[in-house]
Formats: structure tokens, C-alpha cells, sequence
């Protein structure tokens, strides 16, 4: 098991950034695809954004795409979601995951087992 610690949330205002951060301990996070979910009151889970092991690959949700981009560095054991131009319809708790999922189930909250507990991103003028 990996334990999963995020940070870089935040009060910002429409159009700012925030760089969040997913930081693991106990092991690295070598090997693991990770990814960025979000949750905003009353709604379900999404998924937001997920990079493969290998860092190769990239993926991002509709909603995020041209805004945010995740990026990781395995030697800081941390993973990176980079939000730009940010919209009040952003503002979720921001929960990290890693696992090993197949391409196909990127975007599955079920293909991770290592869960942090979130940070919130609040997006209002």
C-alpha cells in the first residue's frame, strides 16, 4: 500500500491557477498509474485527470481539457495537477488515487486502491 497525501488547495478567484500536489509515502509511486478526482457537494465522483506509470500517457476529462494538465515526478514520489483559468464550477474536494489500471479503466474510481483524503479547491470572486 501506498499512502497518498494532497496539498495546494485553496480560495481563488475565476481565471487564477492552483498547482496541486499528490505526494506518496511508504513506498514510491513507481509503477502506479495516478490520477485526480473530484467531488462537489450533492455531486458524484469524476474523474479529472490520470497519468500512466511510465508518464507517458496522459488523460483529461472534457470539462478540464486546455486548463489542466498532470505531470508526475517519480524521484518526489509526488504527481502534479497544474489548474489554469479556473472556474467556479472547478470548486470540488480534489482527491488523489493510485493503482494499476488498464487504459480502459483510467477513469474508474474503482481501478484504485490507494485513496488520499482530499483537498478542497474553492473557485468564487
Amino acid at each position: 500500500q501506498v499512502q497518498l497525501a494532497e496539498s495546494g488547495g485553496g480560495l481563488v478567484q475565476p481565471g487564477d491557477s492552483l498547482r496541486l500536489s499528490c505526494t506518496a509515502s511508504g513506498r514510491t509511486l513507481s509503477g502506479y498509474g495516478v490520477a485526480w478526482f473530484r467531488q462537489a457537494p450533492g455531486k458524484e465522483r469524476e474523474f479529472v485527470a490520470g497519468i500512466r506509470a511510465s508518464g507517458s500517457n496522459t488523460y483529461l476529462s472534457d470539462p478540464v481539457k486546455g486548463r489542466f494538465t498532470i505531470s508526475r515526478d517519480n524521484a518526489r514520489r509526488t504527481v502534479y495537477l497544474q489548474m489554469n483559468s479556473l472556474k467556479p464550477e472547478d470548486t470540488a474536494v480534489y482527491l488523489c488515487a493510485a493503482g494499476t489500471p488498464i487504459l480502459s479503466t483510467m477513469t474508474l474510481s474503482s481501478a484504485y486502491n490507494n485513496w488520499g483524503q482530499g483537498t478542497q479547491v474553492t473557485v468564487s470572486s
